[in-house]
């Protein structure tokens, strides 16, 4: 053996193998204090979160409070002129309001949106669109700190205005033009408010939607939901269109205070302790809010189109879901009871939101009055004197100057109708249509149904006489007028239910006319041609028009502008009914140059459909300057084009002729030959033979029927067609001085 071998001592180890259970105990004991320790250290950071908050809050404060003090030390320093104050940060540079008018009253809303921003101390400037050159300067808004908002109303078959037909144009063609891109307005701030009508449900404010929608896609920043306002008293949220625009306006301007502080959103009113949590921002939000607006501009904008939400809201999904993304067990049960909590507080919310509902409901149920402040204070100032909810009555200027003994309208020439007795009122001062020529500049309300709060007839009609006679009696004294006409004045003859809208929509239109008729009053009610089954059902009047505007379907929708969509089918079967109607009936054209002058074999088809009595063909009367109309004076035909027309018309229409003229109305009557007996026209009616047969007509429980030929009376020989006197009454003085220039005021 070697004798080394006996240096070596195995005994350590042969002790530690005999030993060995004991040794892996005591790692395993180690191992299982360093797990616990690291239980204990990672329990005990949880707890200590808060408080880090805390620290960390505190310190932020107090570095606040030191910017705060070397801020207000920097300005002291200043004012020795030791120091120079480094420049503010600006959150908001101004404001600028662009609009897209067509009557006004975008315009209008802009000015007062002007008066609202500049109360904020902000500088701000009005645009109209017609001279806004979006190519090149709509992206400087990128990069000016500036707060855009549009106004635009939404015209005819929901094109945009004149004014910014071409900024629409431009911005729908850029919204889709891969050159510039889905950031080529990233950095624009936004927001915008719409002006329409729902009563054209098919393109109600598509002009605001369209606008909203494209500056969208070009990356632009929307900083709140966009406004819509609705002129329908009915529909509008806040029951006018001047109401929609206040809320959005009190809105738009909280925003803007809310940014100008450097706010990222205005307070949503849940915040607790007077802290209010929108206005702690980091980095980190601001950056996660970009990073979602580039998200959201790469989504297809066929599919999904945010239009009811700010960039912040959608946003803040995305914040609210990456937060405690990993959440410890032992926080699980306050979790819980947080999301009880807020599940609590989201059925509180509910059961509110569900009393407004039914407390809206409820309001809803309670129609609205047709007439708003707004229109009223615009009607009035027209000189209609309004009645009750949805009725006016206005002075006709043939009234007044047949008071003046200076001649009646085209009614006194064609049918005997003595002006200074006629009233010219109606029950409803909305219409179905907005005709290009309407003298009333569409300042009434337009529905395709009654939806308004319902004035009853019998005050509409005692109203409607009161308020005549008080215009009346203001002529007592004037100059020229002829006594024995004021006093024949004072007692109502005839009414025109022409005055403005649609008569015959009113739902007591038949207990009115029967109301006019016992008071010995005769009736002559116009309608549009739109509402079919109520010509149908109406009762007997004196005298029932119907407004021919155009002989097909595309001149009519470009002439009158029809709410219903159904239109053309409507006005045939208007038509329809008005040849079953046995008392007098009116064909009514008005002649519009270069627009339905040119149909007359149309025309010639349509009479043969409704069979009228008479035909009354006008030239278009020119009511000056309109920003709701295109017509111009250019438009208006000359007499010679009228009677010119008549004639050439009549070739066509077998059984009628040319009955009778007036010539300073620009007017024309075209008559059946039954009314022409033995050579001679009567066309003239029997007023108080009328109200024989209407009052035998009632007693009789509606069995004792009368047609348009048992009141007929001698139409005398000036006012027929071709008379030396045009259609001039011999026994006034206008007569004596006859006008023959073009008319621009008639009837």
């Amino acid at each position: 053996m070697d004798p080394s071998l006996d240096t070596w001592d195995f005994s350590p180890l042969i002790s530690l193998w005999i030993n060995r259970f004991y040794v892996y105990l005591g790692f395993a004991f180690g191992f299982s204090l360093w797990i616990c320790f690291q239980i204990v250290i990672r329990r005990q950071l949880g707890k200590d979160s808060n408080l880090m908050d805390f620290v960390q809050s505190f310190i932020l404060k107090d570095k606040n409070s030191q910017e705060k003090s070397v801020s207000k030390a920097t300005q002291d320093l200043m004012t020795n002129g030791d120091l120079s104050l480094q420049e503010k940060e600006v959150f908001v540079s101004g404001v600028k309001i662009f609009y897209g008018s067509q009557t006004g009253t975008a315009k209008g809303f802009a000015t007062i949106l002007a008066e609202a921003v500049s109360s904020l101390g902000l500088p701000v400037a009005i645009i109209n669109l017609k001279e806004y050159d979006p190519d090149d300067h709509l992206v400087e808004e990128v990069t000016s700190k500036n707060v855009c908002a549009f106004l635009v109303a939404t015209y005819t078959d929901g094109r945009p205005t004149e004014s910014a037909e071409w900024f629409c144009k431009w911005l729908e063609e850029a919204s889709i033009d891969f050159r510039f891109g889905k950031t080529y307005l990233k950095g624009m701030r936004y927001a915008v408010f719409g002006l329409g009508n729902s009563a054209y449900a098919s393109h109600f404010n598509k002009v605001g939607k369209n606008v909203d929608k494209w500056l969208w896609m070009l990356g632009a920043h929307r900083l709140m939901t966009r406004g819509e306002g609705d002129c329908d008293v009915v529909k509008s949220k806040h029951g006018s269109i001047e109401g929609d625009f206040r809320a959005w306006k009190t809105k738009f301007i909280s925003r803007l205070q809310a940014l100008s502080k450097g706010e990222k959103k205005s307070c949503g009113g849940n915040c607790k302790k007077g802290r209010c949590k929108s206005n702690q921002h980091s980095s980190e939000e601001m950056e996660a809010e970009s990073h979602t607006q580039d998200r959201l501009h790469q989504r297809d904008t066929e599919e999904e189109e945010p239009l009811e939400s700010t960039s912040e809201e959608e946003s803040d999904t995305e914040d609210h879901q990456s937060l405690n993304s990993v959440i410890d067990v032992e926080d699980l049960g306050k979790i819980m009871n947080h999301v009880k909590k807020e599940k609590r507080e989201k059925e509180q919310q509910e059961e509110k939101t569900s009393l407004f509902r039914n407390t809206a409901k409820n309001e809803a149920s309670e129609r609205r009055a047709m007439i708003t402040p707004a229109l009223r204070e615009a009607l009035t100032k027209q000189g209609y004197q309004l009645i009750g909810s949805h009725s006016g009555v206005k002075l006709c200027r043939w009234t007044k100057s047949m008071l003046r003994g200076r001649g009646g309208c085209y009614k006194h020439t064609f049918y005997g109708i003595e002006s200074h007795r006629c009233m010219e009122t109606t029950p409803s001062l909305a219409c179905a249509n907005k005709c290009v020529f309407c003298w009333r500049h569409h300042t009434n309300p337009v529905g395709t149904e009654w939806r308004w709060k319902m004035d009853q007839p019998e005050m509409i009609l005692k109203e409607a006489i009161e308020n005549h006679q008080s215009m009346i009696k203001q002529f007592k004294g004037v100059p020229g007028v002829k006594e024995e006409r004021f006093e024949e004045g004072m007692t109502v003859k005839h009414c025109a239910l022409s005055l403005v809208g649609e008569p015959i929509m009113y739902p007591e239109i038949n207990r009115f006319l029967k109301l006019l008729h016992e008071y010995k009053i005769s009736s002559f009610l116009v309608t549009n041609a739109q509402f079919p089954a109520e010509i149908r059902n109406l009762k007997p009047v004196t005298q029932l028009y119907v407004s021919v505007d155009a002989s097909t379907k595309d001149s009519l929708k470009k002439i009158d502008r029809p709410l219903f969509k159904d239109f053309w089918q409507r006005f045939l079967d208007s038509l329809k009914a008005l040849a079953a109607k046995q008392q007098r009936t009116v064909y009514r054209l008005t002649l519009v140059k270069a627009w339905n002058v040119d149909e007359l074999q149309a025309y010639a088809e349509l009479v043969s459909l409704g069979s009228p009595d008479f035909i009354e063909v006008k030239g278009v009367t020119y009511c000056g300057e309109s920003s709701a109309s295109s017509l111009t004076m250019a438009n208006v035909p000359w007499h010679e084009e009228v009677v010119r027309f008549v004639h050439e018309l009549v070739d066509l229409i077998p059984g009628y002729e040319i009955a009778c003229e007036h010539e300073h109305s620009n007017c024309l009557l075209i008559a059946h030959k039954k009314f022409k007996i033995d050579r001679e026209w009567w066309t003239w009616i029997d007023y108080n033979r009328f109200q024989e047969l209407i009052q035998e007509y009632e007693d009789s429980g509606g069995s004792k029927t009368f047609s348009a030929e048992d009141y007929t009376a001698k139409t005398p020989p000036w006012a027929l067609f071709g008379a030396s006197e045009r259609g001039f009454d011999p026994k006034d003085t206008r007569y004596q001085r006859k006008n023959k220039s073009k008319d621009v005021s008639g009837c």
